[in-house]
C-alpha cells in the first residue's frame, strides 16, 4: 500500500495512505460502490453479458490497479462505454470468445504503451499538458456525461416524467444540504445518504421493483466465461482485435484526463510517481484479467473521484474497500440484484452532483494557474477543446469511434504545440 512518508495534502480529510477507521471505512467504500454500480454494471447489460462478472471484475481490476501503482493512486477501474458498440457485434457474430480476444487485445495495446514510456520518460506530458489543455480537458470529462445524469434525472422509458424529475431534485438538493450542514464523519458520506434518501422517496411513490430481487437466490456464481473451459477459441478473430485494439488509445486519453483531476485534487504529480508506465500498465492488466473470466474492457471511473472531489478522502484503502465489496457483492445474488433496483432519477439526481464538481475542478485549474484569456493563444485552445468536447465531435470510421473526450483532448494537445505563445496582433499591439 502507499507509503507513510509521502507529502500530507492539508486540504485532505484522508490523504492517499490514510486508513480509516471502523465501522466508518465500511460506509466511506459502500459510498463508492453505490455510485460507480449503476454505469458498471449497465455496460454488460448492453452488450449482453453477466453484470455479475463485470461486477467481480471490476473490483479485482482495481485492486490489481492499485498493487501495480504501489497503493499510491486512488482510481477506481470498472467496464468501459467506448467498446459498447463493437462488442454488442462481435456478441452476435463470434460469442464472448470474440470479444475476450477484443478485451485482452485492449490490456496488451496498454501494457506495449506503458512499456514504451517506462523505456522513454514522460517529460513530454508537462509540455503536451499545460494548465490551458489539462483545464478544459477536465471540464469535458465532467460535461460530457451531463447530458446521461439530465435523461437519468427526467425520462421514464423515453418518456419524460415529472415524478422522476422531482425525485432526482430531492435526491440532489438532499445530498447538498447533507455535505454543507452535516459534520464530521456524516458529512464525509453525504453521497451515500443523499442515495438512501432518494431510494426512501423512491419506494414510497411505487417506483422500485422488488421483483428481480425475489426471484434472485442469496448466493450465486456469476457465469464466469473461462477460455478452454466455458468456450474454446478455435479461432484469432482479427475483427475484434483490430475493432478493440484502436479504441484503447481513446480510453488512454480518457484515463489521462482522470489522473490530471487526481493530480490536482490530491496535489500530486501520479504521471512522475509512481509514473504514467505503472498506472497505464495496471490499466491494461486489469483488462486482461477482465478478458480472461469473461468481462468488457475496463477503464478509471469518473464518478468515484467525483465521491472524492466533494468528501477529499483520498485513502485507497476506501477503494480497497469498495473494490472488495464488488467483488463479493458478485457472488451475492440478492444483494446485487437490490442495488440494480437503484431508480435512474437517483442516480441522476447524485450524478449532477458528481459530474459537476469534476468540472469545477477544471475550471480550479485555470483559476490556480491564472491562465489569461485575453491571450488569443490560450482563448483558441480552450474554446476549441470546451466545444468539441462537451458537444462529444467524435470521429467514427466503421466501428470504430473516437469519442468527443478524446478528440478534444488530442486536438487541444496539437494546439498547444504548434500555436505562437502571442498572436501577430498581440505582437502589433504590444510594440505600439
Amino acid at each position: 500500500m502507499a507509503e507513510k512518508h509521502d507529502y500530507r495534502n492539508p486540504e485532505a480529510v484522508l490523504d492517499v495512505y490514510e486508513r480509516p477507521a471502523m465501522p466508518g471505512w465500511i460506509f466511506l467504500s459502500l459510498q463508492h460502490l453505490f455510485s460507480m454500480f449503476g454505469s458498471t454494471v449497465l455496460v454488460p447489460l448492453l452488450v449482453g453479458l453477466n453484470p455479475s462478472i463485470a461486477l467481480f471484475s471490476s473490483g479485482v481490476g482495481t485492486i490489481l490497479h492499485i498493487l501495480i501503482t504501489k497503493g499510491r493512486i486512488p482510481a477506481y477501474m470498472s467496464s468501459s462505454f467506448s467498446f459498447i458498440v463493437p462488442s454488442i457485434a462481435l456478441m452476435k457474430a463470434a460469442g464472448y470468445a470474440g470479444v475476450a480476444q477484443g478485451t485482452i487485445a485492449v490490456g496488451l495495446v496498454y501494457l506495449i504503451v506503458a512499456s514504451l514510456v517506462g523505456a522513454f520518460g514522460s517529460d513530454w506530458i508537462d509540455k503536451a499538458l499545460p494548465p490551458i489543455v489539462v483545464g478544459p480537458v477536465v471540464v469535458v470529462i465532467g460535461m460530457s456525461v451531463a447530458g446521461s445524469a439530465a435523461t437519468n434525472a427526467m425520462m421514464n422509458h423515453g418518456h419524460y416524467d415529472l415524478k422522476y424529475f422531482g425525485i432526482a431534485m430531492f435526491t440532489l438538493l438532499l445530498t447538498v444540504l447533507f455535505n454543507m450542514y452535516l459534520k464530521g464523519f456524516w458529512s464525509n458520506i453525504a453521497i451515500l445518504l443523499g442515495i438512501v434518501a432518494g431510494y426512501v422517496l423512491s419506494m414510497v411513490l411505487g417506483i422500485v421493483d422488488f421483483s428481480k430481487v425475489a426471484s434472485t437466490p442469496w448466493l450465486q456464481l456469476p457465469a464466469f466465461e473461462f477460455p478452454f473451459i466455458s468456450y474454446h477459441p478455435k479461432q484469432i478473430y482479427w475483427d475484434a482485435i483490430l475493432s478493440f485494439a484502436p479504441i484503447a488509445f481513446v480510453t488512454m486519453a480518457e484515463h489521462l484526463g482522470h489522473i490530471m483531476v487526481l493530480d490536482e485534487l490530491t496535489h500530486r504529480d501520479f504521471f512522475k510517481n509512481p509514473g504514467l508506465h505503472r498506472t497505464l500498465a495496471g490499466d491494461g492488466t486489469a483488462s486482461i484479467f477482465a478478458g480472461l473470466v469473461g468481462g468488457v474492457p475496463i477503464t478509471s471511473y469518473g464518478e468515484n473521484i467525483g465521491v472524492m472531489a466533494v468528501n477529499k478522502i483520498f485513502s485507497v484503502y476506501v477503494i480497497v474497500g469498495a473494490a472488495v465489496f464488488a467483488a463479493l457483492f458478485g457472488f451475492v445474488g440478492k444483494l446485487s440484484a437490490l442495488i440494480q433496483t437503484v431508480p435512474g432519477p437517483v442516480i441522476g439526481g447524485i450524478s449532477f452532483v458528481l459530474f459537476g464538481v469534476i468540472a469545477a475542478s477544471g475550471l480550479r485549474i485555470l483559476v490556480e494557474h491564472k491562465v489569461d484569456f485575453n491571450l488569443k493563444r490560450n482563448l483558441m485552445i480552450g474554446s476549441v477543446i470546451l466545444v468539441i468536447g462537451i458537444g462529444n465531435a467524435y470521429l467514427q470510421i466503421g466501428t470504430f469511434q473516437f469519442t468527443g473526450i478524446g478528440v478534444a483532448t488530442v486536438v487541444g494537445i496539437l494546439l498547444n504545440l504548434i500555436l505562437p505563445q502571442q498572436a501577430r496582433s498581440e505582437e502589433t499591439k504590444h510594440i505600439a
